[in-house]
């Protein structure tokens, strides 16, 4: 395994024990797209690197790309359901159960096992990273994206109807 793959790869290691660690603890649930657009950019740059030193597979990258992220917005929306929303003190909260732990791991690993399954050993970098590798933490973006959208819109859903529950139970 080449360096940057090490690299890449622990970056992903690095910022899914962040995302664990804030979806098992509570947290104010807004509607900040911050950590998401900064690891876009850092994504972008991973993948655009990547895409520097490929041999030409553009089908294969693309295929790996698309079925990756398309994978990360079905979890997203499974790990949802997963997910405790409540208002306390006027503020709306969020925390993750341990099923949502689970599924995050279960995501990650499926994101790394359908790119070896798609592209394999044939769709990789002059260095040796994989489509997989340099697309870690887009799947992320997308991932946390769908998720933290999906989580706003049924809160307002459920505060509409005045379901919302108005403290962890």
């Amino acid at each position: 395994m080449s360096s940057a793959a090490v690299t890449n790869i622990a970056i992903g290691i690095l910022v899914l024990a962040f995302v664990l660690y804030r979806q098992l603890t509570t947290q104010r649930l807004r509607e900040n797209y911050r950590l998401p657009l900064i690891l876009a950019i850092i994504g972008i740059v991973q993948f655009a690197a990547f895409l520097k030193g490929h041999p030409r597979d553009d089908g294969g990258i693309a295929a790996a790309v698309a079925g990756s992220l398309v994978i990360a917005a079905v979890f997203g929306a499974v790990r949802a359901l997963t997910v405790r929303v409540w208002r306390q003190d006027g503020v709306l909260l969020r925390r993750g159960t341990w099923v949502t732990a689970v599924l995050w791991v279960i995501s990650f690993a499926a994101h790394l096992g359908y790119d070896y399954l798609i592209a394999g050993n044939v769709v990789s970098g002059k260095n040796g990273s994989s489509v997989g590798d340099a697309t870690v933490l887009l799947y992320l973006v997308v991932t946390l994206t769908v998720q933290r959208y999906l989580l706003m819109l049924r809160a307002e859903r459920q505060e509409a109807a005045g379901r919302l529950a108005t403290e962890d139970s």
